[in-house]
């Protein structure tokens, strides 16, 4: 079944329609360095250094290491699984596919606030293994919707090609990549937010990233306007 198409995945280099791209970004970056700080050394979202790490572990016998390396990479591959499943099969001039794993991701991540603010913040490791599987899951949905809908090479969830090509692009055509840079930079200013509330205000912590996803799928409605039937 076809799905969809939202202005917001398939013009990202338009500014207003970008918006929630921007957003999900810095909710990415934000897990991935509540994840790597906090649950374990590990990413959510970045799973070539997760397997670079599986292997680390492995080779060093580090076994929880290896673990928690599994946990996320095995959580994001049934989150990318699961988005872009519900991605294609989804279809609605209002709920779209890629909404609709947006708020599938949006239910994931309230949990993950629940849980991780009952905690105070220090989860313990059983607690940590937990949330560190959900949030991949909820990242891999997230990275399986964008790409399913999104424009060829888009993703808000690894962005080590969104870097390659910015600099490629500078340097053999003379011209930068903005809507690569740019992306770049929210990446890297969500995880600044991530580690900040978890030095400043730790308990509500993994309340940033969600309340970043929610507000990109509330904001896709208002840059891609159900289409009139």
């Amino acid at each position: 079944m076809a799905h969809d198409t939202d202005p917001w995945l398939t013009e990202p280099h338009h500014l207003f329609a970008s918006a929630p791209v921007l957003l999900l970004t810095l909710a990415t970056g934000a897990v991935d360095a509540i994840s790597f700080l906090a649950l374990g050394g590990v990413f959510t979202s970045v799973m070539t250094a997760n397997l670079a790490l599986l292997g680390l572990s492995v080779g060093s016998w580090e076994l929880p290491l290896a673990g928690h390396s599994l946990l996320a990479i095995a959580g994001y591959v049934c989150g990318v699984l699961i988005g872009s499943r519900i991605t294609v099969r989804s279809s609605g001039a209002r709920w779209t596919g890629a909404r609709c794993a947006l708020l599938v991701e949006t239910v994931v991540l309230c949990g993950a606030t629940v849980a991780w603010a009952l905690w105070s913040g220090a989860p313990h490791s059983g607690g940590r293994l937990a949330l560190l599987t959900v949030m991949s899951v909820a990242m891999g949905a997230q990275g399986g919707a964008v790409r399913a809908a999104g424009a060829p090479g888009l993703s808000t969830t690894y962005l080590t090609g969104a870097l390659t090509g910015a600099l490629t692009s500078l340097m053999t055509t003379g011209r930068l990549q903005w809507d690569n840079a740019v992306l770049v930079v929210f990446l890297m200013a969500g995880a600044a937010l991530g580690g900040l509330m978890l030095t400043q205000a730790r308990p509500a912590a993994v309340g940033l990233p969600t309340a970043l996803v929610a507000a990109a799928l509330v904001l896709s409605f208002v840059v891609s306007p159900p289409r009139r039937t």
